[in-house]
Protein backbone atom coordinates (compact mmCIF):
# COMPACT_ATOMS: atom_id res chain seq x y z
CA UNK A 1 0.00 0.00 0.00
CA UNK A 2 1.48 3.12 -1.28
CA UNK A 3 1.53 6.72 -0.26
CA UNK A 4 -2.11 8.46 -0.05
CA UNK A 5 -2.34 11.83 -1.66
CA UNK A 6 -4.43 14.48 0.58
CA UNK A 7 -7.14 16.56 -1.64
CA UNK A 8 -8.29 19.16 0.57
CA UNK A 9 -11.80 21.18 -0.15
CA UNK A 10 -11.83 23.80 2.95
CA UNK A 11 -12.28 26.83 0.73
CA UNK A 12 -14.92 25.02 -1.47
CA UNK A 13 -16.79 22.59 0.35
CA UNK A 14 -15.52 23.73 3.83
CA UNK A 15 -16.57 27.64 2.46
CA UNK A 16 -19.93 25.86 2.34
CA UNK A 17 -20.51 25.51 6.35
CA UNK A 18 -22.32 27.55 8.65
CA UNK A 19 -20.28 31.02 10.02
CA UNK A 20 -17.34 30.32 7.85
CA UNK A 21 -16.63 33.17 5.42
CA UNK A 22 -13.26 33.94 4.07
CA UNK A 23 -12.23 37.36 2.03
CA UNK A 24 -10.12 36.87 -1.11
CA UNK A 25 -6.80 37.48 1.15
CA UNK A 26 -8.08 34.90 3.38
CA UNK A 27 -8.42 32.34 0.75
CA UNK A 28 -4.94 33.20 -0.34
CA UNK A 29 -3.25 33.39 3.17
CA UNK A 30 -4.73 29.20 3.46
CA UNK A 31 -3.51 28.26 -0.22
CA UNK A 32 -0.08 29.16 1.32
CA UNK A 33 -0.63 27.50 4.68
CA UNK A 34 -1.96 24.15 2.86
CA UNK A 35 1.16 24.21 0.25
CA UNK A 36 3.80 24.26 3.58
CA UNK A 37 1.69 21.65 5.17
CA UNK A 38 2.55 19.67 1.90
CA UNK A 39 -1.20 18.93 0.43
CA UNK A 40 -0.76 17.92 -2.66
CA UNK A 41 -4.28 19.47 -4.19
CA UNK A 42 -6.04 22.60 -3.22
CA UNK A 43 -9.37 22.66 -4.22
CA UNK A 44 -9.81 26.24 -4.37
CA UNK A 45 -13.72 27.56 -5.45
CA UNK A 46 -15.95 27.54 -8.31
CA UNK A 47 -15.07 30.27 -10.77
CA UNK A 48 -18.63 29.91 -12.41
CA UNK A 49 -20.53 30.84 -9.33
CA UNK A 50 -19.95 33.83 -8.01
CA UNK A 51 -16.65 36.85 -9.22
CA UNK A 52 -15.06 36.12 -5.82
CA UNK A 53 -13.74 33.34 -6.84
CA UNK A 54 -13.00 33.88 -10.36
CA UNK A 55 -10.59 36.73 -8.83
CA UNK A 56 -9.36 34.58 -6.73
CA UNK A 57 -8.10 32.48 -9.73
CA UNK A 58 -6.28 35.11 -11.74
CA UNK A 59 -4.85 36.46 -8.20
CA UNK A 60 -3.79 32.64 -7.22
CA UNK A 61 -1.98 31.87 -10.16
CA UNK A 62 0.91 34.08 -9.58
CA UNK A 63 1.57 32.39 -6.25
CA UNK A 64 4.80 29.67 -6.15
CA UNK A 65 3.36 26.60 -4.91
CA UNK A 66 6.05 23.98 -3.89
CA UNK A 67 3.48 21.00 -2.81
CA UNK A 68 -0.05 21.73 -3.78
CA UNK A 69 -2.06 21.77 -7.14
CA UNK A 70 -4.40 23.86 -7.39
CA UNK A 71 -8.10 22.85 -8.35
CA UNK A 72 -10.65 24.43 -9.73
CA UNK A 73 -14.35 23.04 -9.61
CA UNK A 74 -17.78 22.78 -11.22
CA UNK A 75 -20.49 20.85 -12.71
CA UNK A 76 -20.99 18.24 -15.79
CA UNK A 77 -22.31 20.42 -19.06
CA UNK A 78 -25.51 21.27 -18.59
CA UNK A 79 -28.25 18.62 -20.38
CA UNK A 80 -29.22 19.72 -23.87
CA UNK A 81 -26.14 21.94 -25.08
CA UNK A 82 -22.87 21.06 -26.30
CA UNK A 83 -19.76 21.22 -24.11
CA UNK A 84 -17.98 24.13 -25.86
CA UNK A 85 -21.26 26.36 -25.42
CA UNK A 86 -21.43 25.60 -21.41
CA UNK A 87 -20.43 28.75 -19.26
CA UNK A 88 -19.43 26.99 -16.15
CA UNK A 89 -16.94 24.94 -17.82
CA UNK A 90 -15.74 27.89 -19.53
CA UNK A 91 -14.97 29.18 -16.19
CA UNK A 92 -13.53 26.08 -14.83
CA UNK A 93 -11.11 26.15 -18.04
CA UNK A 94 -10.58 29.86 -17.76
CA UNK A 95 -9.59 29.51 -13.93
CA UNK A 96 -5.95 27.94 -15.37
CA UNK A 97 -5.51 25.17 -12.49
CA UNK A 98 -4.16 22.65 -13.53
CA UNK A 99 -6.25 20.20 -11.86
CA UNK A 100 -10.14 20.59 -12.15
CA UNK A 101 -12.71 18.34 -10.47
CA UNK A 102 -15.89 18.15 -11.98
CA UNK A 103 -18.88 16.69 -10.04
CA UNK A 104 -21.96 14.81 -11.96
CA UNK A 105 -24.47 12.74 -10.79
CA UNK A 106 -24.57 8.83 -10.30
CA UNK A 107 -27.89 8.46 -8.29
CA UNK A 108 -30.69 7.60 -10.61
CA UNK A 109 -32.75 9.68 -8.39
CA UNK A 110 -31.29 12.77 -9.02
CA UNK A 111 -31.50 12.38 -12.38
CA UNK A 112 -35.25 11.94 -12.30
CA UNK A 113 -35.61 14.59 -9.79
CA UNK A 114 -33.12 17.56 -10.42
CA UNK A 115 -31.76 17.24 -13.54
CA UNK A 116 -35.07 15.85 -14.90
CA UNK A 117 -33.39 13.97 -18.24
CA UNK A 118 -32.76 10.69 -19.67
CA UNK A 119 -30.24 8.41 -18.16
CA UNK A 120 -28.40 8.12 -21.25
CA UNK A 121 -27.67 11.85 -21.44
CA UNK A 122 -26.55 11.79 -17.83
CA UNK A 123 -24.15 9.62 -19.34
CA UNK A 124 -22.90 11.69 -22.14
CA UNK A 125 -22.33 14.70 -20.11
CA UNK A 126 -20.27 13.36 -17.66
CA UNK A 127 -18.27 11.71 -20.47
CA UNK A 128 -18.00 14.58 -22.72
CA UNK A 129 -17.36 17.19 -20.34
CA UNK A 130 -14.07 14.89 -18.35
CA UNK A 131 -13.31 14.87 -22.09
CA UNK A 132 -13.44 18.36 -23.17
CA UNK A 133 -11.22 19.16 -19.98
CA UNK A 134 -8.90 16.67 -21.09
CA UNK A 135 -8.40 17.42 -24.71
CA UNK A 136 -7.34 20.97 -23.01
CA UNK A 137 -4.49 19.68 -21.09
CA UNK A 138 -6.14 19.45 -17.21
CA UNK A 139 -5.58 17.13 -15.10
CA UNK A 140 -9.40 15.62 -13.93
CA UNK A 141 -10.96 14.52 -11.11
CA UNK A 142 -14.33 13.57 -11.46
CA UNK A 143 -16.35 13.33 -8.31
CA UNK A 144 -19.13 10.94 -8.15
CA UNK A 145 -21.80 12.36 -6.82
CA UNK A 146 -24.11 11.08 -4.42
CA UNK A 147 -22.40 7.60 -5.31
CA UNK A 148 -23.17 5.21 -2.55
CA UNK A 149 -26.48 6.01 -1.81
CA UNK A 150 -26.30 5.69 -6.09
CA UNK A 151 -24.97 2.14 -5.99
CA UNK A 152 -26.90 0.71 -3.29
CA UNK A 153 -30.79 2.14 -5.01
CA UNK A 154 -28.85 0.61 -8.55
CA UNK A 155 -25.52 -0.87 -8.88
CA UNK A 156 -25.61 -1.05 -12.31
CA UNK A 157 -26.59 2.51 -13.13
CA UNK A 158 -23.90 4.16 -11.04
CA UNK A 159 -21.07 1.54 -12.60
CA UNK A 160 -22.02 3.67 -16.00
CA UNK A 161 -21.39 6.31 -14.48
CA UNK A 162 -17.90 6.03 -13.26
CA UNK A 163 -17.36 4.26 -16.85
CA UNK A 164 -18.34 6.99 -18.77
CA UNK A 165 -15.87 9.48 -16.78
CA UNK A 166 -12.44 7.09 -17.53
CA UNK A 167 -14.06 6.97 -20.98
CA UNK A 168 -13.77 10.72 -21.06
CA UNK A 169 -10.12 10.54 -19.38
CA UNK A 170 -10.96 11.46 -15.94
CA UNK A 171 -7.71 10.91 -14.05
CA UNK A 172 -9.46 10.14 -10.51
CA UNK A 173 -12.63 8.78 -9.98
CA UNK A 174 -13.58 10.41 -6.61
CA UNK A 175 -16.62 8.05 -4.65
CA UNK A 176 -18.68 10.76 -2.52
CA UNK A 177 -21.02 10.23 0.29
CA UNK A 178 -22.83 13.53 -0.72
CA UNK A 179 -25.57 13.19 1.97
CA UNK A 180 -23.40 11.42 4.82
CA UNK A 181 -25.22 8.39 5.07
CA UNK A 182 -23.23 5.92 4.26
CA UNK A 183 -21.62 3.18 6.76
CA UNK A 184 -18.33 1.57 7.54
CA UNK A 185 -19.07 -1.80 6.42
CA UNK A 186 -20.82 -0.86 3.48
CA UNK A 187 -18.16 1.61 2.65
CA UNK A 188 -15.34 -1.11 3.05
CA UNK A 189 -17.00 -3.69 0.71
CA UNK A 190 -18.27 -0.75 -2.23
CA UNK A 191 -14.42 0.67 -2.22
CA UNK A 192 -12.96 -2.58 -3.01
CA UNK A 193 -15.33 -3.53 -5.39
CA UNK A 194 -14.71 -0.53 -7.45
CA UNK A 195 -11.14 -0.53 -6.95
CA UNK A 196 -10.41 -3.98 -8.22
CA UNK A 197 -12.59 -2.72 -11.27
CA UNK A 198 -11.41 0.07 -11.91
CA UNK A 199 -8.39 1.35 -14.40
CA UNK A 200 -7.78 4.67 -12.47
CA UNK A 201 -6.81 5.62 -9.06
CA UNK A 202 -9.94 6.00 -6.36
CA UNK A 203 -10.48 8.69 -4.00
CA UNK A 204 -13.10 9.15 -2.02
CA UNK A 205 -15.38 12.12 -0.04
CA UNK A 206 -17.10 11.71 3.11
CA UNK A 207 -19.51 13.80 5.09
CA UNK A 208 -19.63 13.71 9.27
CA UNK A 209 -23.68 13.34 8.84
CA UNK A 210 -23.56 9.98 11.23
CA UNK A 211 -20.27 11.32 12.78
CA UNK A 212 -17.96 8.48 10.98
CA UNK A 213 -16.19 10.46 7.85
CA UNK A 214 -12.81 9.92 9.61
CA UNK A 215 -13.32 6.36 9.75
CA UNK A 216 -14.80 6.06 6.33
CA UNK A 217 -11.92 7.48 5.05
CA UNK A 218 -9.66 5.56 6.77
CA UNK A 219 -11.81 1.98 5.73
CA UNK A 220 -11.24 3.44 2.06
CA UNK A 221 -7.66 3.45 2.84
CA UNK A 222 -7.56 -0.09 3.69
CA UNK A 223 -10.00 -0.64 0.84
CA UNK A 224 -7.50 0.28 -2.01
CA UNK A 225 -8.37 3.99 -1.80
CA UNK A 226 -5.51 6.23 -3.39
CA UNK A 227 -6.66 9.74 -1.84
CA UNK A 228 -8.60 11.04 0.22
CA UNK A 229 -11.12 14.42 0.23
CA UNK A 230 -11.64 16.33 3.05
CA UNK A 231 -11.39 19.84 4.60
CA UNK A 232 -8.49 20.31 7.02
CA UNK A 233 -10.51 21.56 10.38
CA UNK A 234 -13.59 19.05 9.23
CA UNK A 235 -15.59 22.28 8.75
CA UNK A 236 -18.66 22.58 6.07
CA UNK A 237 -21.78 22.29 4.89
CA UNK A 238 -24.35 20.74 7.82
CA UNK A 239 -22.37 18.53 9.70
CA UNK A 240 -19.02 19.14 8.10
CA UNK A 241 -16.64 16.86 6.30
CA UNK A 242 -14.12 14.68 6.63
CA UNK A 243 -11.87 15.72 9.15
CA UNK A 244 -8.15 15.68 7.40
CA UNK A 245 -6.37 17.10 11.39
CA UNK A 246 -7.75 13.80 12.27
CA UNK A 247 -6.91 11.43 8.92
CA UNK A 248 -3.55 12.63 8.35
CA UNK A 249 -2.34 11.34 11.85
CA UNK A 250 -4.66 8.34 11.73
CA UNK A 251 -2.74 7.21 8.66
CA UNK A 252 0.46 8.36 8.66
CA UNK A 253 1.72 7.86 12.47
CA UNK A 254 -1.20 4.51 13.01
CA UNK A 255 -0.97 3.46 9.85
CA UNK A 256 2.68 4.02 8.54
CA UNK A 257 1.18 5.53 5.06
CA UNK A 258 2.71 8.48 4.08
CA UNK A 259 0.61 12.14 3.15
CA UNK A 260 2.81 14.79 4.06
CA UNK A 261 5.99 15.09 4.60
CA UNK A 262 7.24 13.88 8.17
CA UNK A 263 8.43 17.19 9.56
CA UNK A 264 5.37 19.00 8.77
CA UNK A 265 3.58 16.52 10.59
CA UNK A 266 5.35 17.35 13.84
CA UNK A 267 3.79 21.33 13.14
CA UNK A 268 0.10 19.67 12.32
CA UNK A 269 -1.04 21.35 15.99
CA UNK A 270 0.51 24.97 15.13
CA UNK A 271 -0.85 24.62 11.61
CA UNK A 272 -4.36 23.74 13.00
CA UNK A 273 -4.23 26.60 15.14
CA UNK A 274 -3.00 29.10 12.07
CA UNK A 275 -5.70 27.94 9.78
CA UNK A 276 -8.51 28.02 12.44
CA UNK A 277 -7.13 31.92 13.11
CA UNK A 278 -7.74 32.46 9.30
CA UNK A 279 -11.35 31.09 9.48
CA UNK A 280 -11.71 33.21 12.04
CA UNK A 281 -12.96 30.51 14.22
CA UNK A 282 -11.78 28.79 17.97
CA UNK A 283 -10.10 25.24 17.47
CA UNK A 284 -12.11 22.84 19.41
CA UNK A 285 -10.52 21.89 22.46
CA UNK A 286 -11.56 18.52 22.32
CA UNK A 287 -10.61 17.94 18.08
CA UNK A 288 -8.40 14.68 18.12
CA UNK A 289 -4.60 15.17 17.85
CA UNK A 290 -4.45 18.84 17.31
CA UNK A 291 -6.92 19.86 20.30
CA UNK A 292 -5.80 21.65 23.57
CA UNK A 293 -7.69 18.61 25.22
CA UNK A 294 -6.37 15.65 23.19
CA UNK A 295 -3.74 14.74 25.55
CA UNK A 296 -5.47 16.44 28.94
CA UNK A 297 -5.20 14.64 32.07
CA UNK A 298 -7.34 15.79 34.61
CA UNK A 299 -8.06 12.67 36.95
CA UNK A 300 -6.04 12.36 39.97
CA UNK A 301 -5.90 8.31 38.85
CA UNK A 302 -5.22 9.13 34.71
CA UNK A 303 -2.19 12.06 35.30
CA UNK A 304 -0.54 10.22 37.78
CA UNK A 305 -0.34 7.00 35.53
CA UNK A 306 1.05 9.42 32.48
CA UNK A 307 3.50 11.21 34.82
CA UNK A 308 4.85 6.98 35.31
CA UNK A 309 4.55 6.13 31.98
CA UNK A 310 3.12 8.04 29.00
CA UNK A 311 1.52 5.35 27.09
CA UNK A 312 -0.93 3.85 30.03
CA UNK A 313 -3.27 6.92 29.22
CA UNK A 314 -1.95 8.27 25.99
CA UNK A 315 -2.68 6.50 22.63
CA UNK A 316 0.03 8.02 20.81
CA UNK A 317 3.20 10.38 21.51
CA UNK A 318 1.61 14.50 21.31
CA UNK A 319 5.37 15.57 20.07
CA UNK A 320 4.70 13.54 16.78
CA UNK A 321 1.80 16.05 15.70
CA UNK A 322 3.41 18.92 17.74
CA UNK A 323 0.89 18.98 20.51
CA UNK A 324 1.85 18.31 24.60
CA UNK A 325 0.54 17.24 26.98
CA UNK A 326 -1.20 18.94 29.54
CA UNK A 327 -2.70 18.61 33.23
CA UNK A 328 -5.34 21.09 34.28
CA UNK A 329 -5.01 22.03 37.65
CA UNK A 330 -8.31 21.09 39.21
CA UNK A 331 -9.99 19.61 42.63
CA UNK A 332 -9.71 16.00 41.28
CA UNK A 333 -6.31 16.46 39.39
CA UNK A 334 -4.31 15.09 42.60
CA UNK A 335 -1.11 16.44 44.51
CA UNK A 336 0.95 14.72 41.26
CA UNK A 337 -0.39 16.79 38.90
CA UNK A 338 -0.28 20.31 40.53
CA UNK A 339 3.48 19.10 41.81
CA UNK A 340 4.49 18.27 37.91
CA UNK A 341 2.74 21.87 36.87
CA UNK A 342 4.98 23.82 39.20
CA UNK A 343 8.09 21.60 38.39
CA UNK A 344 7.52 22.81 34.85
CA UNK A 345 8.13 26.45 35.74
CA UNK A 346 10.53 25.54 38.84
CA UNK A 347 12.72 22.21 38.26
CA UNK A 348 14.54 22.84 41.40
CA UNK A 349 11.83 23.30 43.74
CA UNK A 350 11.38 20.19 45.48
CA UNK A 351 8.16 17.64 45.88
CA UNK A 352 8.52 17.64 49.75
CA UNK A 353 9.61 21.48 50.36
CA UNK A 354 8.27 24.18 52.65
CA UNK A 355 7.50 26.13 49.44
CA UNK A 356 5.36 23.20 47.66
CA UNK A 357 3.63 22.11 50.67
CA UNK A 358 2.32 26.14 51.31
CA UNK A 359 1.01 26.49 47.52
CA UNK A 360 -0.66 23.31 47.45
CA UNK A 361 -2.42 24.24 50.73
CA UNK A 362 -3.04 27.85 49.20
CA UNK A 363 -4.69 26.06 46.24
CA UNK A 364 -6.49 23.95 48.45
CA UNK A 365 -7.82 27.27 49.62
CA UNK A 366 -9.00 29.25 46.75
CA UNK A 367 -10.82 26.04 45.40
CA UNK A 368 -13.05 25.97 48.48
CA UNK A 369 -14.15 29.65 47.84
CA UNK A 370 -14.59 28.75 44.33
CA UNK A 371 -11.54 29.46 42.26
CA UNK A 372 -11.26 26.78 39.25
CA UNK A 373 -8.11 26.66 37.73
CA UNK A 374 -8.67 23.96 34.79
CA UNK A 375 -9.24 26.06 31.87
CA UNK A 376 -7.31 29.30 33.72
CA UNK A 377 -3.85 28.09 33.31
CA UNK A 378 -2.74 31.58 32.94
CA UNK A 379 -4.31 32.53 36.60
CA UNK A 380 -2.69 29.81 38.18
CA UNK A 381 0.66 30.48 36.51
CA UNK A 382 0.58 33.97 38.14
CA UNK A 383 0.07 32.63 41.27
CA UNK A 384 2.72 30.34 41.38
CA UNK A 385 5.30 32.61 40.09
CA UNK A 386 4.37 35.34 42.80
CA UNK A 387 4.44 32.83 45.51
CA UNK A 388 8.16 31.01 44.72
CA UNK A 389 9.85 33.82 42.94
CA UNK A 390 7.86 37.08 43.41
CA UNK A 391 8.40 39.73 40.74
CA UNK A 392 7.87 43.68 40.83
CA UNK A 393 3.91 44.41 40.26
CA UNK A 394 3.53 45.93 37.18
CA UNK A 395 1.20 48.22 38.25
CA UNK A 396 -1.38 48.79 41.51
CA UNK A 397 -5.09 49.49 41.35
CA UNK A 398 -5.32 52.61 43.73
CA UNK A 399 -9.50 52.63 42.64
CA UNK A 400 -11.96 52.47 40.04
CA UNK A 401 -15.30 54.05 39.92
CA UNK A 402 -18.35 52.24 37.93
CA UNK A 403 -20.89 54.13 36.35
CA UNK A 404 -24.61 53.03 34.96
CA UNK A 405 -27.33 54.81 33.36
CA UNK A 406 -30.56 52.80 33.50
CA UNK A 407 -33.10 55.80 32.75
CA UNK A 408 -36.17 55.43 31.03
CA UNK A 409 -36.32 51.74 30.95
CA UNK A 410 -33.50 52.24 28.53
CA UNK A 411 -29.65 50.34 28.36
CA UNK A 412 -27.62 53.59 27.73
CA UNK A 413 -24.18 51.41 28.65
CA UNK A 414 -21.62 52.47 31.17
CA UNK A 415 -18.68 54.21 31.98
CA UNK A 416 -15.26 53.69 33.87
CA UNK A 417 -12.72 55.67 36.02
CA UNK A 418 -9.56 53.68 37.00
CA UNK A 419 -6.91 54.98 38.92
CA UNK A 420 -3.50 52.87 38.65
CA UNK A 421 -0.18 53.64 40.17
CA UNK A 422 2.83 52.29 37.79
CA UNK A 423 6.18 52.31 39.36
CA UNK A 424 6.23 56.29 40.99
CA UNK A 425 3.64 57.71 38.45
CA UNK A 426 -0.25 57.37 38.68
CA UNK A 427 -2.17 57.09 36.06
CA UNK A 428 -6.10 58.33 36.23
CA UNK A 429 -8.49 57.13 32.81
CA UNK A 430 -11.87 57.08 32.00
CA UNK A 431 -14.03 54.29 29.44
CA UNK A 432 -16.86 53.86 28.31
CA UNK A 433 -18.75 50.20 27.23
CA UNK A 434 -22.13 48.68 26.62
CA UNK A 435 -21.78 47.33 30.39
CA UNK A 436 -19.72 47.82 33.62
CA UNK A 437 -17.28 45.05 33.12
CA UNK A 438 -16.38 46.57 29.06
CA UNK A 439 -16.29 50.06 30.49
CA UNK A 440 -13.97 48.66 33.17
CA UNK A 441 -11.57 46.64 31.17
CA UNK A 442 -11.52 49.83 28.13
CA UNK A 443 -10.65 52.16 30.85
CA UNK A 444 -7.68 49.86 32.58
CA UNK A 445 -6.17 49.15 29.34
CA UNK A 446 -6.45 52.87 28.04
CA UNK A 447 -4.07 53.59 31.93
CA UNK A 448 -1.38 50.54 31.08
CA UNK A 449 -0.98 51.16 27.43
CA UNK A 450 0.66 54.63 28.42
CA UNK A 451 3.55 52.34 30.37
CA UNK A 452 3.01 49.30 28.48
CA UNK A 453 2.36 49.87 24.87
CA UNK A 454 2.28 46.05 24.13
CA UNK A 455 -1.06 45.97 25.74
CA UNK A 456 -2.28 47.29 22.59
CA UNK A 457 -1.80 43.63 21.03
CA UNK A 458 -4.61 42.33 23.58
CA UNK A 459 -8.37 41.40 22.93
CA UNK A 460 -10.53 40.06 25.13
CA UNK A 461 -12.42 36.92 22.95
CA UNK A 462 -14.09 35.44 25.95
CA UNK A 463 -15.71 36.17 28.96
CA UNK A 464 -17.94 33.28 30.85
CA UNK A 465 -19.96 34.03 34.48
CA UNK A 466 -20.61 30.94 36.74
CA UNK A 467 -22.84 31.42 39.46
CA UNK A 468 -21.19 29.31 42.50
CA UNK A 469 -24.23 28.42 44.88
CA UNK A 470 -27.80 28.87 42.76
CA UNK A 471 -29.79 28.81 46.20
CA UNK A 472 -28.19 31.92 47.66
CA UNK A 473 -29.93 33.52 44.55
CA UNK A 474 -28.21 37.59 44.40
CA UNK A 475 -26.39 36.87 47.01
CA UNK A 476 -24.73 33.97 45.48
CA UNK A 477 -20.92 34.21 44.82
CA UNK A 478 -19.96 33.92 40.80
CA UNK A 479 -16.88 33.01 39.34
CA UNK A 480 -15.43 34.94 36.47
CA UNK A 481 -13.44 33.04 33.11
CA UNK A 482 -11.78 35.81 30.76
CA UNK A 483 -10.48 34.47 27.55
CA UNK A 484 -7.58 36.61 25.89
CA UNK A 485 -5.31 36.62 23.03
CA UNK A 486 -2.16 38.79 21.49
CA UNK A 487 -2.58 37.47 18.34
CA UNK A 488 -0.33 34.28 18.98
CA UNK A 489 -1.54 33.08 22.20
CA UNK A 490 -4.67 32.52 23.84
CA UNK A 491 -4.71 32.27 27.80
CA UNK A 492 -7.65 32.15 30.03
CA UNK A 493 -7.50 33.78 33.78
CA UNK A 494 -10.13 33.67 36.46
CA UNK A 495 -11.56 35.99 39.62
CA UNK A 496 -14.06 35.37 42.44
CA UNK A 497 -16.01 37.45 44.94
CA UNK A 498 -19.55 37.93 45.69
CA UNK A 499 -19.13 40.91 43.24
CA UNK A 500 -19.38 40.17 39.26
CA UNK A 501 -17.34 43.54 38.51
CA UNK A 502 -14.86 42.76 41.72
CA UNK A 503 -14.51 39.06 40.30
CA UNK A 504 -14.05 40.68 36.79
CA UNK A 505 -11.60 43.02 37.89
CA UNK A 506 -9.69 39.88 39.18
CA UNK A 507 -10.06 38.30 35.73
CA UNK A 508 -9.13 41.07 34.11
CA UNK A 509 -5.35 42.09 36.28
CA UNK A 510 -4.17 38.50 36.05
CA UNK A 511 -4.99 38.80 32.07
CA UNK A 512 -2.74 42.04 32.24
CA UNK A 513 -0.17 40.91 34.56
CA UNK A 514 -0.26 37.83 32.88
CA UNK A 515 0.91 39.00 29.27
CA UNK A 516 3.56 41.78 30.92
CA UNK A 517 4.99 38.69 32.64
CA UNK A 518 5.31 36.83 29.64
CA UNK A 519 6.54 39.75 27.96
CA UNK A 520 9.32 40.44 30.47
CA UNK A 521 8.45 43.77 30.30
CA UNK A 522 9.01 44.32 34.01
CA UNK A 523 12.93 43.87 33.17
CA UNK A 524 12.53 46.88 30.58
CA UNK A 525 11.63 49.90 32.70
Amino acid sequence: MGPVTIFDSTLRDGAQGTGIAFSLEDKLQAVRLLDQIGIQYVEAGNPGSNPKDAEFFHRAAKLSLKNAKLVSFGSTRRKGIRVEEDSNLAAVLAAGTPCCSLFGKCWKFHVDKVLETSYEENFRMIEESCRFLKSHGREVVFDAEHFFDGWKDDKAFAWKALQAAVRGGADIVCLCDTNGGAFPKDVEKIVKEVVAKLPVPVAVHFHEDCGMATANSILSVLAGAAQIQGTFLGFGERCGNANLVEIIPNLQVKLGLSCIPQEELLHLTQRAKELAAIANMDLPGCMPYVGENAFAHKAGMHAAGVLKSPRSFEHVDPYLVGNARRFPASEISGRAVVLEKIKEMFPSVGVDSQEARSLLQELKELESRGYQFEGADASFQLLVRKRLRPFPPFFELLYYHIYTDYSDGADRGASATVKVRVGGEIQLMAGEGNGPVNALDQALRKALEIFYPVLSQVKLTDYKVRVLDSKDATAAGVRVLITSTDGKDTFTTVGVSGDVVAASWKALEDSMEYLLLKNAAWKER
